[in-house]
């Protein structure tokens, strides 16, 4: 079992839907914490502002930066590869916790490791 907080923008409905989704997704401990400081919590981690999303989970080792899908948190934390962690960007539409249909695929960037910016998967 995975411990994971999340960090969540003040007054932000759609992070809430993300906590409920990881919630029912990955066998894992969430705690959720309201900042007014989200962004200076982001910088600590080492989230260049534009990987940045409405919230942030912190989850063992790793930092998840946006609405990633379950499965790509869980693959990461099967491979546990030298990064920091990895972001989904924005709000897109059709993510977990968005409402809204994809229309697009969904980038997921690394972070850390020398490698952040770089691509870690597309879905």
């Amino acid at each position: 079992m995975t411990n994971a907080q999340q960090y969540s923008s003040p007054g932000c409905s759609c992070c809430g839907k993300y906590a409920s989704y990881l919630r029912e997704q990955l066998d894992t401990t969430l705690g959720e914490t309201e900042t007014e400081d989200v962004t200076d919590l982001k910088r600590q981690h080492g989230i260049p502002s534009d990987l940045q999303s409405c919230h942030t989970l912190v989850l063992d080792e790793y930092v998840v930066e946006g609405h990633v899908p379950a499965e790509v948190i869980a693959t990461m934390l099967e491979e546990e590869p030298a990064i920091d962690g990895i972001a989904l960007p924005g709000m897109p539409a059709g993510s977990p916790g968005m409402g809204g249909t994809k229309s697009d695929t969904f980038t997921v960037y690394k972070l850390g490791g020398g490698k952040t910016g770089d691509v870690y998967t597309e879905i």
